[in-house]
This record gives structure tokens, sequence and C-alpha cells, in this order.
């Protein structure tokens, strides 16, 4: 982005196949446990005029959660967190993109976890460009952010003897994105014969806060505060889950056996 390549300009879509969308979180206070959302949705507009005029949005279903252990994924799927009946999908619509210097970029937006939005603060760096196996053009963005899950209501916890607590309210959220450049039409346009968008591109091509989807450097944009697309699933701002998906790991204590 910034003085933009002219194979860059043009719409993306994420390949969940070889991206994720995770989080990570203290346990015990003694270790971490990982987990991703491997149901994922992402579509990417990149403007020639640069990061001001882009945007991207992202859509994880909260119930493809896993963290390799299913009594914890069903935790995590339950009220005490996700509540994945109520609130099937966590979104994320970028409102501000920025590049902080080359590839580096800081990607502003608002998260939705369990209907509460606030804001976050994301930083990623733009790892290559390269054409695949298939001669399709991918592009590669990595970036982690650190945020507090109370922010999303994500409040499940137990105290420990110690004086500690189960599991850290602060989560990572950990991004490896792959996307695809998605073909022109014969008149010009964005193709949409590849992958669909991930919400509907309404003014100008950027999604209503509604319609968007979504998922770390220290937690930032939070007073009230704020998660893989991956065959799996960033200290950033104030954004979605040391659990990356906005969750905690219930596994092996209290609720969560």
């Amino acid at each position: 982005m910034g003085a933009l390549d002219g194979e860059l300009a043009g719409e993306w879509v994420f390949d969940p196949a070889h991206s994720r969308f995770g989080f990570s979180a203290r346990h015990a206070m003694v270790t971490r446990v990982r987990g991703a959302f491997n149901d994922v949705e992402g579509r990417m507009h990149v403007d020639p005029d640069g990061p001001a005029k882009s945007f991207v949005t992202v859509r994880l279903r909260a119930a493809s959660v896993d963290t390799r252990h299913p009594q914890r994924d069903a935790h995590l799927r339950s009220a005490d967190f996700f509540d994945v009946e109520r609130y099937p999908d966590i979104v994320f619509t970028s409102t501000t993109i920025q590049e902080a210097e080359e590839r580096m970029y800081m990607v502003v937006g608002d998260l939705t976890i369990r209907g509460i939005t606030h804001e976050v603060a994301i930083p990623i760096e733009r790892v290559g460009v390269e054409r695949g196996a298939d001669g399709e053009l991918r592009v590669g963005f990595e970036g982690t952010r650190r945020v507090d899950r109370r922010a999303w209501g994500l409040e499940w916890q137990v105290p420990l003897d110690t004086g500690g607590v189960l599991v850290s309210e602060r989560v990572t959220m950990e991004f490896e994105i792959s996307a695809v450049k998605r073909p022109d039409a014969p008149d010009g346009t964005p193709g949409a014969d590849t992958a669909p968008d991930v919400a509907d591109a309404g003014d100008g091509g950027r999604p209503d806060a509604g319609d968007a989807p979504a998922s770390p450097a220290d937690d930032a944009s939070t007073g009230a505060a704020a998660p893989d697309p991956a065959a799996a699933a960033p200290d950033p701002a104030a954004a979605a889950p040391d659990p990356a998906t906005a969750a905690p790991d219930p596994a092996t204590a209290g609720a969560a056996p």
C-alpha cells in the first residue's frame, strides 16, 4: 500500500486454507493455551490512491473455535464465553488504515463480539507478494494484538488459592493472512466469480458496520476495550482474543474440567 504497485490495487479475498486467526491466553498463571477459528471469511480492498481509501472486513464463525480440546471448546461456545447460539459471528470492519512505515500498517476498526462493539487498533506487517503455483497473485500479512476480553463480555473466571486467576483476562490475538487477488472482469471491474465477499459492498464498496465481519502491541483501544482466515486460525490497541479469540482457557479447572 503506500505508493501502491499497480498489481496490488484491487479486490482480495482471504484464503482460509493458508491463513490463521488465532489467540492465546495464560492458564493457571503458568502456561499458555492457544486456539483458532477454523471458519473464516475475509475480503480486502486495496485502493490505488493508498491505505487511506483501502479497507478490510473479516467474519469468524464463533462455533468454529478450536483449541484441540473438545471439552474446552464446548465451554468456549457456551454462554460463559462466546454464546454462539445468540452471537454466531465475530466481525471486524476497518475504519482507517495508515502506513506506519514500509510494509507496516496500523489497521483501526470496529470489533464485535457477543453483540458488543469496540474500536481496536491492530499493527500489521506485509510479509510479501508472490505468484502462487497456479499463477494467482497472493499477499501475506502477519500481526498480533493483546486485548482485555472482559470488554466484550467474556468475563468467566475462577480465582486461584494463590491469588491468581485460572484464565488470563488479557488475550493475544494472532493473525497470519494469505489473500488472493480476484481477477478483473472483462469490463475491468473486480470479478465476482471467485470467493464471495464477506459483506455487502454498499457505499462505494465499503461495508456497513453491521454488515462487516471479524478475531495484537498492547491493549489500546479500550476504555471499553477489545480476535485465524485460517486452516486452523495482533500487544495492538484494544481489540478481540493472552486468549486471542477473546476467550480464556477453561480447560482443566473450574467450570471446564
